[in-house]
């Protein structure tokens, strides 16, 4: 199990600290995704891969023999449209060492996970990962199971190992920290817009408000 610290400040993610690997977003896996309604999964791992990119957290991507299981999600790939998935045949993306290998180049300990399925191809690498060394974090809404059960399972499964449960918006949150940090705030707004559901609208009607006179001020 990591012996990272589950409490207190150094619990929370911050950008410099983490690295993102997604793991078998691709249309075999999805045509068994029922723990979730898929467009929802699709939204949100788009958006939380635009949010690593708007911090610059280095993000791996990788599929299981897209051969036969189709090329990664395309709204995922245009995030980074320069980066070749690693294609494994490898079940458990933890033994295989070009995914690890890349992980462990970034230096960074704190490993956030979002994949399909979440009992088989997020549960594994999470669970080897966390005995490991690394601090392992489990976007749960960015990922899936065949059964909503099978989801729910994994989870617990994981979080008894030592994995952190965590929301993709979550993340974004604690990577920005501080609206004082200036420089990414109008990439977490657009990306807030883009896949933040009724946040994204509240915060869209906010800023209306906020720039609307009042009655009295017109």
């Amino acid at each position: 199990m990591s012996s990272a610290n589950k409490a207190g400040l150094d619990a929370l993610l911050a950008p410099e600290e983490s690295v993102l690997v997604l793991i078998d977003h691709q249309p075999f896996q999805f045509a068994n995704l029922h723990s979730h309604e898929p467009t929802m999964i699709v939204n949100n791992v788009v958006g939380l891969a635009k949010a690593a990119k708007v911090f610059d957290v280095p993000t791996i991507l990788t599929t299981v023999l897209e051969e036969r299981g189709g090329l990664l999600l395309q709204g995922l790939q245009d995030v980074f449209p320069e980066q070749k998935p690693i294609n494994r045949t490898w079940v458990n993306t933890w033994e295989d060492e070009r995914v690890v290998n890349a992980v462990k180049a970034t230096g960074r300990k704190k490993l956030i996970i979002a994949g399909l399925w979440t009992e088989v191809c997020v549960a594994m690498p999470a669970i080897q990962a966390a005995g490991e060394g690394f601090d392992v974090f489990v976007v749960t809404d960015a990922s899936g199971g065949a059964s909503k059960e099978a989801h729910d399972m994994a989870v617990r499964r994981m979080n008894q190992a030592g994995v952190t449960p965590i929301t993709w918006m979550a993340v974004m949150s604690e990577w920005q920290r501080d609206y004082a940090r200036e420089k990414t705030v109008p990439g977490v707004v657009e990306v807030l817009a883009q896949h933040g559901g009724a946040s994204g609208v509240a915060y869209a009607w906010e800023a209306q408000l906020l720039a609307t006179p009042t009655r009295s001020e017109a």
